[in-house]
């Protein structure tokens, strides 16, 4: 059986008498796709900058890839890919140039080197603009080449830091894509993020965090279905108060939770009848608005406040 490519046991860094982490267990399995899902200072980064030996812990264990965090950072460093939240590529050398240059860095040899970063170019679809200047490039290539440069020394574990913060749409799609090709390659993969839906759509299991600690874990899907609903009704509140929905839920033995200061929040298995009573009891059909559980409710019934920050 393949060793767990991370494993982390009590995992802490402190910042002074700030807890930045602050006690956190987790494993990585070989091959596998994981997330790290919380809003703005939650701890990912930190715990990401910990696995690809940038931070030193403050105490707890890590080992990645086998190796023991502080005392083996070089050679886990040599077998990581990794993609910072922000692209610092350097403008002074050309698309192609970057990525070459970088495998010098990790003792790849010149042959290897040039087919190495053909090949990732054409991968990321950038082919056409090997020879371009930095500067020429769209957000979105350039987050492609970040991606490519990150895959030149053919990594074992690569690690993914918010990499689609800032992106319009199509380009983040886009990037999806790449990275679920890698994962059918087999590439394990590890990524921190503040979207559910690039949660749910791409990791096999993620872990939640907020205040520096793993508040649930597992299955994208199963924790919706174990943490919130299978379906949510939200009224808005322009034609009616507050308090006029919340006693009229009362009376039906409902029990209704306020997401936001103009509309309050139903988690029901039945999201059908439920519209229907709400509209019956005089709610604007306009103002009931129903959709499926997703993370964002797993993350307000865990910590009473919403995700994104």
């Amino acid at each position: 059986m393949e060793k767990p490519v991370i494993i982390a046991e009590h995992l802490v860094k402190r910042y002074g008498h700030l807890a930045a982490v602050n006690d956190i267990s987790f494993r990585v399995e070989q091959g596998g796709f994981y997330g790290l899902l919380g809003p703005n200072g939650a701890g990912k980064t930190t715990t990401m900058r910990m696995i690809y030996q940038v931070t030193p812990i403050t105490s707890g264990k890590l080992t990645v890839l086998g190796l023991k965090s502080g005392s083996e950072s070089r050679a886990i460093r040599a077998r990581l890919g990794v993609i910072p939240q922000i692209d610092n590529l350097d403008e002074e050398l050309s698309v192609r140039e970057n990525l070459v240059v970088y495998a010098r860095f990790n003792d790849i040899d010149t042959h290897t080197a040039n087919r190495r970063a053909d090949e990732l170019l054409d991968f990321m679809e950038l082919g056409l603009r090997a020879n371009s200047d930095i500067r020429a490039l769209s957000g979105g290539m350039k987050r492609r080449l970040t991606l490519a440069r990150g895959l030149m020394n053919n990594p074992e574990l690569l690690i993914l830091d918010e990499p689609t913060t800032g992106l319009d749409p199509q380009v983040r799609i886009t990037l999806w894509n790449k990275l679920e090709d890698l994962r059918r390659q087999g590439v394990t993969i590890l990524l921190s993020t503040h979207y559910m839906d690039e949660a749910e759509r791409l990791t096999d299991f993620l872990y939640i965090m907020d205040n520096g600690q793993i508040q649930a874990e597992g299955n994208p899907r199963k924790l919706v279905d174990e943490q919130a609903s299978r379906e949510v009704v939200e009224v808005r509140l322009d034609t009616v108060t507050a308090e006029q929905v919340e006693t009229w839920a009362l009376s039906r033995q409902l029990t209704p939770h306020r997401l936001s200061a103009d509309r309050i929040t139903f988690y029901t298995d039945n999201g059908y009848d439920l519209g229907q009573s709400l509209a019956a009891f005089g709610i604007d059909r306009r103002y009931i608005y129903q959709r499926p559980g997703n993370l964002e409710d797993v993350f307000l019934n865990l910590t009473g406040r919403a995700l994104r920050e």
